[in-house]
């Protein structure tokens, strides 16, 4: 150990470490301490045992910023686009833009123009490079295309680019359309995340049937091997009632009801979508904000009849039972 005047620090071979050490094991030159603390407030290094000023000034190497939680920490790093499963490349490849500017923001000349004009050229040829890129640059684009138009979260589109790309690597794309299998794929991800989503509201926004959606749909569960859990009534009584513009109390009410239905055992062998139906429709007349047979039914894409035979039931069991 040595020291001067100029209370300079030196350093120990030493593997043992204290909460207030940094990575190198430093020593107070005045008493040889070591236990030294990082005053960040003042940019300071103190001696806690006599109190010498070890260090000062010293440069914050960190973020300007500050994060108290993850989802703040990750918006505010600038260290480039996160990745996605949205893009055939995942989003690590660059793009030029089409302003023609340059970093200044001044606009190029002609001949600068017509260079930058190839290098984009071939940098649209360079990204994708073989046919399975190519299919997946098609497939997933036509994917958010059908995301946007059915308003999905970000997390459906997520999940449905995930299984898009497994059925390719598993080769399972050969022979059917691009189309059918990204209509199927997104079905499954609006399944496995329980989001309420019908096969009718796919094949609308898409440029498939609904039966190609289908049989495309059971062929990727099948290869596969997805475990899909069956819908919940419940899960569409939020929809209906958004579409319907009902009060929170008409879905509170809703909500009730399903669960002395679970409760009885009455939706064996009875389609989700008419049970909600119903239940929306008896939450409606009880909170006399009614609404019609009809406009519930065009609503949950069933028939008038099949909400008036759920209501019978409904009503002939659950009516008096139910504490509102």
């Amino acid at each position: 150990m040595t020291s001067d005047s100029n209370l300079h620090i030196t350093e120990k071979d030493t593997t043992t470490t204290t909460p207030t050490e940094t990575p190198k094991t430093r020593v107070c030159p005045e008493c040889g301490s070591t236990r030294l603390m990082h005053d960040s407030e003042v940019s300071e290094i103190v001696c806690m045992d006599c109190g010498v000023v070890v260090q000062q000034k010293l440069a914050d190497r960190g973020p300007e910023w500050r994060a108290f939680d993850d989802d703040q920490r990750t918006k505010r790093a600038r260290v480039g686009a996160p990745l996605t499963y949205t893009i055939h490349d995942k989003g690590l490849s660059t793009t030029i833009d089409w302003h023609d500017r340059d970093v200044y923001g001044k606009s190029l000349s002609p001949g600068q123009k017509a260079q930058v004009y190839r290098l984009r050229k071939w940098q649209r040829r360079i990204r994708v490079s073989d046919a399975t890129e190519r299919n997946l640059a098609f497939a997933l684009s036509d994917l958010t295309k059908i995301s946007n138009n059915l308003n999905l979260p970000k997390n459906i589109l997520e999940t449905a680019s995930v299984i898009y790309r497994r059925a390719v690597k598993e080769h399972l794309i050969r022979g059917r359309s691009i189309q059918g299998v990204t209509s199927a794929s997104l079905y499954l991800a609006c399944r496995q995340c329980g989001l309420p989503r019908t096969i009718d509201e796919i094949s609308q926004v898409s440029t498939v049937s609904k039966k190609e959606i289908g049989r495309s749909y059971r062929f990727l569960i099948r290869e596969l091997d997805y475990t899909i859990p069956p819908l919940k009534p419940s899960q569409y009584i939020t929809k209906f009632s958004n579409k319907l513009t009902m009060q929170g109390k008409v879905e509170e009410i809703a909500h009730k009801i399903l669960g002395a239905v679970k409760e009885l055992k009455l939706t064996s062998g009875r389609g989700p979508t008419g049970i909600a139906a119903a239940a929306s429709y008896i939450a409606s007349v009880l909170t006399g904000e009614r609404k019609t047979q009809r406009e519930i039914a065009e609503i949950a894409q069933v028939t008038e009849v099949t909400i008036r035979n759920r209501y019978k039931e409904l009503a002939e069991h659950l009516m008096f039972q139910i504490s509102i």
